[in-house]
């Protein structure tokens, strides 16, 4: 049918109206939060295994709606679109504090840096001829996936109380205001949880914030290593569609790179265009799904922890 037919305009006029609004991202983020609400209501009808894989799915995808608002979401205000993802459903990590450390992780000349890249699981190794033995073997464990699932939702939580403690002893209160607004924010959520639906604080953490967590790390496990070139630096994962809707299609790292701004509903069509000259730029960090890298580094280190260059 011609591009220039009637129905052709109607249909191509719905699609601009269905990106400008957001709509599959409000969408998403509307079934997100009904789905939470509904393992709440009825939790004490599921087995705990269950709970702990629904639970540990909604609190990663509702993570990914924060990254989605970061980068894109662009057609609407700031206001709203921070609005949409601000409930701290992760309880741990203020969206504020979250919006600004990823958005230094960005700048790709940084990428695995140890200082300047807020994201990076490389050490200087300055840094680490000064650790102790023990904190020397913790962060070496730290680089096999069994470990880094397991013990590093406990590593990330004790190296924010710790960096935000360094800073109140330094006499910067500039977060004071954003855990403020945070805790009444986990105060809500707590409210919904344990007053409303009669679930146990243990078990919201074992069973939506711990695997949340444990999940997110799973993404970011081996989605960056050091490079002479940037975008060599950033790799893509291809997986199956309940995956990469969990993550927004963030496994397919490299074109989100590439193109931070793109909606998470087109980046598996670019990369399903372009996914011969995509490979090419990231030099080949590819892996077929997350069972080939559990098989390869569920107990061997995925690399060094002492940055090769910095």
């Amino acid at each position: 049918m011609s591009t220039s037919s009637p129905f052709a305009r109607r249909r191509a006029h719905r699609l601009v109206w269905w990106r400008h609004y957001e709509v599959p991202t409000l969408l998403l983020a509307g079934a997100c939060y009904g789905a939470w609400a509904a393992l709440l209501a009825w939790h004490a009808l599921l087995p705990g295994w269950l709970l702990f894989l629904f639970g540990g799915y909604l609190a990663q995808l509702h993570m990914s709606l924060q990254h989605e608002s970061i980068h894109a979401m662009r057609h609407l205000p700031a206001w709203l679109r921070r609005a949409v993802v601000w409930p701290p459903l992760n309880l741990w990590l203020p969206y504020a504090l979250y919006h600004r450390g990823h958005s230094a992780h960005h700048v790709n000349y940084h990428l695995t840096h140890p200082a300047k890249d807020t994201e990076s699981a490389y050490h200087s190794a300055a840094a680490w001829q000064a650790y102790g033995p023990l904190r020397r073997r913790l962060w070496a464990a730290n680089q096999l996936l069994s470990v880094r699932m397991l013990a590093g939702p406990l590593l990330r939580v004790a190296t924010l109380a710790r960096d935000e403690w360094r800073r109140l002893r330094a006499g910067d209160a500039s977060h004071l205001r954003i855990w403020g607004l945070h805790a009444v924010g986990v105060a809500v959520v707590l409210w919904l949880v344990t007053d409303v639906a009669g679930m146990r604080f243990s078990t919201y953490l074992l069973c939506f914030v711990y695997p949340g967590m444990m999940l997110g790390l799973l993404r970011s496990f081996t989605e960056h290593r050091w490079s002479d070139t940037p975008h060599a630096r950033v790799a893509i994962v291809e997986s199956n569609w309940a995956v990469g809707l969990m993550f927004l299609y963030n496994n397919l790292h490299h074109v989100h790179h590439r193109a931070p701004c793109m909606p998470w509903y087109e980046i598996p069509v670019h990369f399903r265009r372009h996914r011969a000259e995509l490979l090419a730029g990231n030099g080949h960090f590819y892996y077929r799904g997350y069972a080939e890298i559990a098989r390869r580094f569920l107990f061997r280190p995925v690399f060094a922890p002492v940055h090769p260059k910095w």
